[in-house]
């Protein structure tokens, strides 16, 4: 269940903020990196106040084999207060451990969550606020996902026509040329376009996914764990397709785990723990725990490689 239209009617414009910020500059929940910009006086994604809760059943026992059919109902709020943004030009990475629930929120906002959920809180795009009839229009058009797992594929289908039927509003002669576009942009040929998902390496495959996200030509890409499975090199590279998109005028929500691979490319960090950001901030800040405000942050910094891996289990960023 969705009801992320509780704060203004579908339509209404978000609040207009200054179109340049100065580096460091606080506002909506996060700093600016620099030379981070609203283009027409907003964020191309804001989101504001997001919950997601989840209608459960009360476990019971010994109530016999068809117990859930009067089990008690429980609710239990997997997100709660959650805040976020993307400027057009940049990629903000919401880092945080495996597990901890950050793909619900890009579930939230692609309008895709479990039937069993409640999703509250408010989602605008480019200014405008997003009901789920909105989000439903967005999600594959302005809006593209790069799911977590190459499993998302269709095994029956070969992969040049998947990513042509992404291609919206087009005839088969243009989605077929679109196809042809991204796929040399990604080092795929039309040999490649032939084969089935099982038949692509993992590399292959997760480039098989970036075509597909930016095959409609995208304003905003949301990648959940995009590199899984991948070797550092390749790893590298899908994010360095990411950076060249932002650097295009795309934005990019990337969800990970992993922090030190996302450092080399992310404008901005959202710091994930406990069901919402804790902090939201730019990357610049990462250069040394004392420019970080949240003590989970700083135990981050101290958890990278470079800084001895020490801290993983610290909060108080000493």
């Amino acid at each position: 269940m969705q009801d992320i239209e509780k704060n203004a009617p579908a339509g209404a414009q978000a609040p207009e903020h200054s179109a340049v910020h100065e580096d460091g500059h606080a506002h909506h929940h996060h700093t600016h990196a620099d030379g981070s910009r609203h283009a027409g006086g907003h964020h191309l994604l804001q989101v504001e106040d997001l919950s997601v809760s989840f209608s459960m059943y009360d476990d019971a026992p010994d109530a016999g084999f068809f117990s859930w059919l009067s089990a008690p109902r429980r609710t239990v709020e997997a997100i709660h207060g959650l805040s976020i943004g993307v400027h057009a030009g940049e990629i903000v990475a919401v880092v945080g451990a495996s597990g901890s629930g950050k793909t619900l929120l890009a579930d939230a906002i692609l309008g895709i969550s479990a039937e069993n959920s409640l999703v509250e809180g408010t989602v605008w795009f480019d200014g405008e606020r997003c009901d789920e009839e909105r989000l439903d229009a967005l999600r594959g058009r302005e809006i593209a996902f790069v799911p977590q797992s190459v499993e998302s594929l269709d095994p029956l289908m070969k992969v040049g026509k998947q990513v042509e039927l992404f291609v919206r509003d087009a005839t088969p002669e243009e989605a077929r040329r679109r196809r042809r576009e991204v796929f040399e942009r990604y080092g795929l040929d039309e040999r490649a376009a032939n084969l089935y998902p099982f038949e692509l390496s993992g590399g292959m495959a997760r480039r098989v996914l970036l075509a597909c996200a930016l095959a409609n030509r995208p304003r905003l890409i949301i990648a959940d764990e995009p590199t899984p499975g991948l070797d550092l090199d390749l790893a590298v590279r899908a994010m360095d397709d990411f950076r060249a998109f932002a650097d295009e005028g795309g934005g990019v929500l990337l969800i990970t785990h992993d922090i030190e691979l996302v450092l080399r490319v992310a404008d901005r960090i959202a710091v994930f723990k406990g069901g919402t950001v804790v902090e939201e901030t730019a990357v610049a800040n990462f250069a040394s725990p004392e420019l970080l405000r949240h003590p989970f942050s700083r135990a981050l910094w101290h958890a990278l490689p470079e800084h001895g891996f020490e801290g993983s289990d610290r909060q108080d960023g000493r």
